[in-house]
């Protein structure tokens, strides 16, 4: 028994798609953007690899001179930016982008405009951050451009505004994408697909997609800030003006631990694809790998201070951050023993992709059992900026996400392109790899154990420093070896390689009951639905109950869109509130007591009766009157204007008194704070009057045109109410203090 796909599919979608290069620059299809993904991080791969090579190839030696200290502070900036930002990430997202829609059996993604614009996004980022390179001035502060080294005048030149704006791009995209996979997996589900029934890469898509969504505005709240700083004399992170350098590894770091998960969540869902069809034997534990996927996207965003032991939290903090780090632990691990025990009596069948799923959950361990080192202050305090950070680093970003993705990469290789790559090239590339991975990473432990500092150009002819780092740049070099010759055997597969059959793995998920590659449409028909593993279900003749579709789940995206997207922005309104909090009465001058209480609540009374006004336009709607509906969605947007207007009016009165942005601390934040939330304002009433001009012709009384009013009327409610937090802090609280 099957069931209709839930897009009805016409070979005619197939005649649809522009010929040649064309397709590429104008396509919406899921697969094609995911595919735009994958070749786009790998030619950003092979460039931070290279980087890599002129690391390894100055330190082989000691008091190397074949980098200067400017150009290896520039190329170890850019290989860290690059493989985070520019590589890792954006593979994991392009696999997610291809195969999560096919695994619950949709058409396509929820917003596929949306997912081509964040594709491009990820591209231009991609290249302002290596114009910098044409430029002459490329990013020398770390991939963490730690403050106030990315401040002037520690940095005149352009670097760090290349690296802040470029991230701000490839951070919209990444944004936009995890909204797009958020929505696409709760609304586009094929019918019988249950939360419990999903497969457990596209759990931990979604939960990597809600990790981004709490995590990365931080960054760009923090850049926004830098940028700020650099171009308009604010203060943020200035010492020299009190500005305080933690608060951005606050910032920084509340990013960057989550952002380990980003790109260790969606490996774990690889390996726990590839394992049970490798084994032949369905996952131990499903539901208790999806809740520990769960566990550490909720304690990934409590643990960010564990990379700030050494800078004088207190021992408080310490504590609390030590022993949320070790908690984290304990979800990690779960995984590892339920693929340990998913092995256990399997019938494991050694192709590349469970080599490389085995060699994951081995080096994946080790940079584990390493990190737990790191929750332990003590240990922490003598490792801290040592090769030992390095080396765990790379085992759990190398061993883990790059293994995964190199499984990843053979196990969906026939379904994207329907050729297969050569198996026995494939364990040579796989051994190379191995080896080389372990030969480059492992000796970097006992070399921080010895006490040789990181982000050091050089290093003296300390006992047995040499030797062990020139066995690194062995080892690194046999890496590169692996990825020229996987890139060569992909090449010699898409010229003329084998044949894939449309499920040549025997796999269990809908990806592998269409085609290789997929049609436009992705299904003519779907199995019946009874679990996460509907293919093995057929094989073995289980029964599953057939569900109908629901035809409204199309119509909620747009709400569940605006949802998540609200979600992202609470956390970048959030890291301003914070500083703003800091920053309020901590430096002489001006302060909230100079702000025109009286004024700005009069014209903040405007800005929330508009959140009535939007009310009882909808009212009218839901009643069919469309001239009630108009009238009132006219007199909100002359209030949201009025409230703009009075805000501008304040600014120009406090620039007549001398007081800028520059003036100090409070001022930085004051208008930081205010001046984002009226841009949102500005683009809220941009979205009421086309929705207002829509209304004069349109009809908004049902469907997706309903949903388009209720999206834009959930968005200023919620500008509304951000006014409530920002007024109450900024303003009314000064009153009290």
């Amino acid at each position: 028994m099957t069931v209709a796909a839930p897009a009805i599919p016409t070979p005619a979608a197939e005649q649809l798609r522009p010929p040649g290069a064309l397709r590429w620059f104008t396509t919406v299809d899921h697969k094609d953007i995911g595919v735009l993904y994958l070749a786009t991080s790998a030619a950003f791969m092979l460039i931070g690899g290279l980087e890599a090579l002129l690391i390894r190839i100055q330190l082989a030696v000691p008091r190397n001179t074949f980098l200067d200290p400017a150009a290896y502070d520039a190329v170890f900036t850019m290989h860290g930016t690059t493989m985070i930002f520019l590589v890792v990430m954006p593979i994991l997202l392009g696999f997610a982008n291809y195969i999560v829609p096919l695994q619950i059996g949709a058409r396509d993604m929820a917003f596929p405009r949306l997912n081509a614009f964040s594709y491009w996004l990820f591209l231009f980022g991609g290249l302002i951050l290596y114009f910098a390179f044409l430029n002459g001035t490329p990013p020398d502060t770390g991939w963490f451009s730690y403050a106030p080294l990315s401040e002037k005048p520690f940095s005149l030149e352009g670097g760090v505004d290349y690296w802040a704006l470029g991230l701000l791009v490839t951070s919209a995209g990444t944004i936009a994408t995890g909204v797009n996979l958020l929505v696409t997996g709760v609304t586009l589900r094929a019918p019988g697909m249950g939360w419990f029934r999903l497969p457990i890469f596209t759990w931990m898509s979604l939960i990597t997609a809600w990790l981004i969504l709490a995590a990365i505005p931080s960054l760009t709240a923090a850049q926004a800030m830098l940028l700020i700083d650099r171009y308009l004399g604010a203060h943020f992170f200035d010492v020299s003006r009190g500005g305080d350098p933690v608060l951005w590894q606050h910032l920084f770091w509340y990013f960057g631990h989550p952002e380990v998960y980003i790109m260790a969540l969606p490996a774990f869902g690889i390996i726990s694809e590839v394992i049970p069809v490798f084994a032949r034997k369905p996952i131990f534990g499903y539901g208790v790998i999806v809740a520990s996927g769960l566990a550490i996207a909720f304690l990934s965003v409590a643990v960010w201070a564990h990379h700030m032991f050494t800078v004088g939290l207190g021992d408080v903090a310490n504590a609390f951050f030590g022993l949320s780090s070790m908690t984290i632990a304990v979800p990690t691990g779960v995984k590892v023993f339920s693929w340990l025990a998913t092995l256990w009596g399997g019938r494991i069948h050694l192709s590349v992709p469970m080599l490389y799923a085995l060699a994951f959950v081995l080096q994946f361990t080790i940079g584990g059992l390493t990190g737990i080192h790191f929750a332990t202050v003590p240990v922490d305090w003598q490792t801290h900026d040592t090769y030992y950070v390095v080396g765990h680093f790379h085992y759990v970003l190398g061993g883990g996400s790059l293994f995964a993705i190199l499984a990843a990469t053979y196990y969906w290789f026939p379904k994207i392109t329907g050729r297969l790559l050569d198996e026995h090239v494939g364990r040579w590339i796989f051994w190379l790899m191995m080896v080389g991975f372990n030969l480059t990473f492992f000796p970097m432990h006992i070399l921080g154990l010895m006490g040789q500092p990181r982000r050091t150009y050089t290093y003296d002819n300390q006992p047995g420093w040499g030797a062990l780092n020139f066995a690194e740049t062995i080892g690194a070099f046999m890496m590169a070896v692996g990825i020229l010759a996987l890139v060569w055997d992909v090449w010699r597969a898409l010229r003329g390689g084998t044949r894939a059959s449309d499920n040549p793995w025997n796999g269990w998920t809908l990806e592998w009951a269409t085609s290789s590659p997929p049609p436009a449409y992705n299904f003519v028909a779907l199995p019946p639905i009874g679990s996460a593993r509907p293919l093995w279900d057929l094989q073995h003749n289980l029964e599953a109950v057939e569900a109908r579709p629901d035809p409204t789940r199309n119509w909620r995206a747009p709400i569940v869109g605006i949802a998540a997207f609200i979600f992202s922005e609470a956390t970048f309104f959030g890291a301003l509130i914070v500083t703003f909090l800091e920053y309020r009465t901590r430096s002489p001058g001006p302060s909230p007591h100079d702000l025109d209480v009286p004024r700005t609540l009069l014209f903040s009374l405007f800005l929330f009766a508009s959140s009535g006004t939007v009310y009882l336009g909808e009212k009218r709607l839901a009643r069919d009157d469309q001239r009630g509906f108009l009238t009132w969605w006219v007199a909100s947007i002359v209030l949201g204007a009025v409230f703009l207007i009075g805000q501008v009016t304040e600014y120009a009165r406090l620039y007549a008194d001398g007081i800028t942005i520059s003036t100090n601390l409070f001022t930085s934040s004051f208008f930081t704070l205010t001046g984002f939330h009226g841009l949102h304002v500005f683009i809220g009433l941009i979205a009421l009057s086309v929705i207002g001009l829509l209304g004069r012709t349109g009809d908004f009384r049902a469907g997706l045109r309903r949903t388009a009013v209720d999206t834009v009327s959930i968005y200023w409610h919620f500008v509304d109410g951000i006014w409530v937090i920002i007024f109450s802090l900024v303003y009314l609280l000064g009153l009290v203090s």
